[in-house]
């Protein structure tokens, strides 16, 4: 049962933690106050099975008897990555050159965060692209679901194709509604 939209409050903050597993995580907000629940199902109405820790991110908010929760998530911006060992095939860093390949979109076909990688099958094209956890957590994402739509921008490497970057499908729509190229 959802209150008037007059009740909802736009908040800013980061992801403190999310549990795909658990169906929830909690974020802190910018101003100050309480831990605000992040429910699952809030998240994929956004059209993301998973946020990584350390995300910005925007929602609607909305005080209840339970306490602070998200109704809306309105944006996620991926967490800022430490300096670390670049992936061997990947350039660290450029988003501007990275924005440049075109988003292909695909579907996972299964990802182990244990693991720490997964693969991705792009629509009409025969070989897998690899995705690495790094990558995944530099776009904002914790994990993956098998079946989920994605939109993946995608390098030639070493050992074949691989993930650059992983957009939500719904993200990736919005882009393209806004003029970035999708192919």
């Amino acid at each position: 049962m959802m209150d008037s939209d007059e009740d909802q409050t736009r908040v800013e903050g980061r992801v403190k933690w999310f549990d795909p597993s658990k169906g929830f995580g909690f974020i802190v907000s910018d101003a100050g106050g309480p831990d605000i629940l992040l429910h699952a199902n809030v998240l994929r109405n956004f059209g993301q099975s998973s946020v990584a820790d350390g995300a910005r991110i925007t929602v609607l908010m909305q005080m209840t008897q339970r306490g602070a929760q998200a109704v809306e998530v309105v944006e996620i911006v991926p967490p800022v990555h430490e300096a670390g060992t670049p992936l061997e095939d990947l350039v660290d860093g450029d988003m501007a050159e990275l924005a440049t390949l075109p988003m292909l979109p695909a579907r996972v076909k299964w990802f182990d965060k244990a693991k720490g990688f997964g693969f991705a099958n792009v629509f009409g094209k025969p070989e897998d692209v690899f995705i690495h956890v790094e990558v995944l957590r530099r776009s904002g994402f914790a994990d993956l679901a098998p079946g989920e739509a994605v939109c993946l921008r995608v390098v030639d490497g070493k050992r074949g194709r691989m993930a650059a970057q992983v957009l939500s499908w719904e993200s990736a729509m919005r882009a393209q509604a806004e003029g970035t190229r999708l192919q």
